[in-house]
């Protein structure tokens, strides 16, 4: 809390900042502070809102103005020095608090976890991890998880090195430049537990995220130690001293080998680039640019654009580029859903920015309301009801009624154009595919200089496209939005396990499997973060889902300092029946529907990148490791030396 703001201007700032804050949060922190029932009572119970916070809760113009007056005279006395009433919160006044706010009723697992997050969020540390002063940690990655990694291991007082092939920290938040590219999670549920975001935008853009990840960087001191423009070019397991020799290629294209005890990929799932099979794409007489690597040199303003793909790229960069362009073509390959967004490009305002900055109880419970309202609520409606008589439109009632959802909404946005409906509206469950937020797609479909061709591009040669439907269009610029091999996991670097066997062979190149997405058997002291079936295709809390992975690999490396061990290896039995269940699961949810094609299936079919738990099933697989899950081995000379070979 900053207090460089005398007690007038700040209760001055504060009055400036009520009208625009959350009143659901604000009830929330008045019960906090005041220890009042008052405030989680009628007729202050929210009225349950669509897609975003909710921000008036439904409530009178009366009744806000009562809970604005009644925060800022709490607030004021908070700040100068009225103690809280309820400075600690238990399980069960959480669960009432958020049951109440988010008007419909939170089951009691929850409670832990959000316990766990206002720990977090007011910068709690774990206990320090002791481990020999020789063991050392290699991560391969700056990216968001990485950085997350080398964060907690700094805390947590553990010898590390950190590599990034990048000139900054970011990764494709740093690398990505395309028109329009951002998140589509809230800005203050993307930022680190740790780490608050003064976010300028609701859903910050890629330049402000970046920013904020190097910001981040230099304030907790990993910054200047990451070796920068040094590349991981294989990372091989020694069996004999059992360590991890890594081949780095350095700034200077020399190269040399670091051992290490353990690694922790972080290289990300983004990051190398799907080109579509499209005969004579790449002799396109112009300008071919995809949207993993932009170019900003080439020119747009007034030319011809045929954009391949309108998946989640595509929804960003062409209403960005919309305007600027003589004619845009979007060639579509199959359609998508996209949900209304209604605080796409909003601004938050500079006094609330102020009062997330000056009240961080204000910040923590707003981000814990975001956490329910984006995190796992839709879990269930992705579960097939066998009993459904409606198996091809959607896959249980709940289903059905997000369908009817949405497709009013595209009606409403596309009314008086049904050549248009025909082409949008997709005729697969929502959420069967990556669920979009519509940043003002079907309103640039409307535009005069823009054309949605309902079909594939199959074909390229000089200027012209030809799509599978027969149609041919003529462009100058050929924009690709065909998304990343998102299904070969650990793409960016080799990684050779026991008896030399890679993991490309070991998962025949593309059916990548983890025990907890973290862990491969077969590879020893080996953890990747962002691994197979850890996505959210059910919307969520992305580095939610990193930190609880770290969580995991700091409880693994604590417990290997506290019983002296040198190795730790999955079992294969835990790691097999893992990924049973995993499969399982999946052929009762949406992702196996055959209504569509996706990829979050791999060639096999096989479900290999979504996560088909809730986060909360998650985080309690991840929360605590056990080791009776690993074969492991102690160090020479240690007591539990032979008692572990055997486990």
């Amino acid at each position: 809390m900053g207090h460089s703001t005398d007690p007038d201007q700040f209760r001055r700032r504060i009055a400036e900042a009520l009208p625009s804050a959350n009143i659901p949060t604000l009830l929330l922190l008045l019960y906090q502070f005041t220890g009042r029932d008052y405030w989680l009572n009628p007729p202050f119970i929210p009225v349950k809102s669509g897609w975003d916070d909710n921000d008036s809760g439904g409530l009178t113009v009366e009744l806000q103005a009562e809970v604005r007056d009644a925060a800022l005279t709490a607030i004021t006395a908070w700040r100068q020095g009225e103690h809280i009433a309820k400075p600690d919160l238990s399980a069960e006044e959480l669960i009432r608090m958020l049951s109440m706010s988010e008007a419909e009723p939170i089951p009691p697992e929850y409670a832990d976890m959000m316990i766990h997050k206002l720990r977090r969020y007011s910068g709690a540390v774990p206990d320090p991890v002791c481990l020999p002063e020789d063991f050392r940690v290699l991560v391969i990655g700056a990216g968001m998880s990485g950085m997350a990694a080398a964060i907690r291991l700094r805390q947590l007082g553990v010898s590390y090195i950190q590599i990034e092939k990048q000139n900054r920290t970011g990764g494709v938040w740093h690398s990505h430049h395309y028109p329009g590219c951002g998140v589509d999670t809230p800005g203050h549920l993307y930022s680190y537990t740790f780490a608050s975001g003064d976010w300028s935008k609701f859903f910050p853009l890629q330049r402000e995220i970046d920013d904020y990840l190097n910001r981040v960087a230099c304030e907790f001191g990993i910054e200047s130690s990451i070796r920068y423009g040094t590349e991981c070019l294989h990372t091989r397991y020694d069996e004999e001293s059992r360590t991890w020799h890594s081949r780095l290629r350095l700034p200077d294209g020399t190269e040399e080998t670091l051992v290490t005890n353990v690694v922790i990929s972080a290289v990300g799932g983004f990051t190398t680039p799907k080109w579509p099979n499209i005969s004579g794409l790449r002799d396109f007489d112009g300008p071919v640019i995809h949207t993993s690597n932009w170019d900003p040199e080439v020119r747009l303003d007034g030319k011809r654009v045929a954009v391949i793909g309108n998946g989640a790229s595509a929804m960003q960069v062409v209403p960005a580029i919309a305007d600027r362009v003589g004619a845009l073509t979007i060639f579509q390959r199959s359609r998508q859903w996209a949900a209304p967004f209604p605080k796409f490009r909003m601004p938050v305002a500079e006094p609330v920015r102020f009062l997330l900055r000056e009240v961080p109880h204000y910040e923590w419970l707003y981000r814990l309301r975001l956490s329910w309202i984006f995190d796992s609520q839709v879990h269930q409606s992705l579960q097939k009801d066998p009993a459904w008589t409606h198996p091809d439109r959607s896959v249980n009632a709940m289903n059905d009624d997000h369908r009817e959802t949405y497709t009013r909404y595209i009606e409403e946005q596309l009314a008086g154009h049904p050549e248009l409906l025909a082409k949008v509206i997709p005729p697969y469950p929502p959420f069967g595919k990556r669920m979009l937020l519509d940043n003002g797609w079907y309103r640039t479909l409307l535009k005069p200089q823009v054309n949605l061709v309902d079909s594939a591009a199959a074909h390229v040669e000089g200027k012209s496209i030809r799509a599978i439907n027969g149609d041919t269009h003529e462009a100058d610029v050929l924009i690709v939005a065909s998304g990343y091999d998102i299904t070969r996991f650990l793409l960016p670097v080799q990684v050779f396990g026991r008896n030399g066997v890679t993991v490309r062979e070991v998962w025949n190149d593309d059916d990548c499997q983890a025990y907890l997405g973290t862990v491969v058997a077969g590879f020893p002291n080996f953890f990747m973060l962002y691994g197979p079936n850890t996505a959210l295709g059910h919307r969520g809390n992305f580095i939610f889902t990193i930190e609880s992975q770290l969580d995991y690999v700091l409880s693994v490396l604590r417990q290997m300092g506290e019983k002296k061990l040198i190795e730790v290896e999955c079992r294969q039995d835990v790691y097999q029946r893992y990924n049973r269940t995993i499969q399982e699961m999946h052929q009762n949810m949406i992702w196996s529907h055959p209504g569509m094609s996706t990829y979050f299936r791999n060639d096999r079919g096989r479900i290999v990148t979504n996560s088909p738990w809730r986060l909360i099933d998650y985080w309690n697989l991840t929360k605590e490791a056990d080791l009776g899950d690993y074969r492991t081995t102690g160090r020479i000379g240690s007591q539990s030396e032979t008692a572990a070979e055997a486990v």
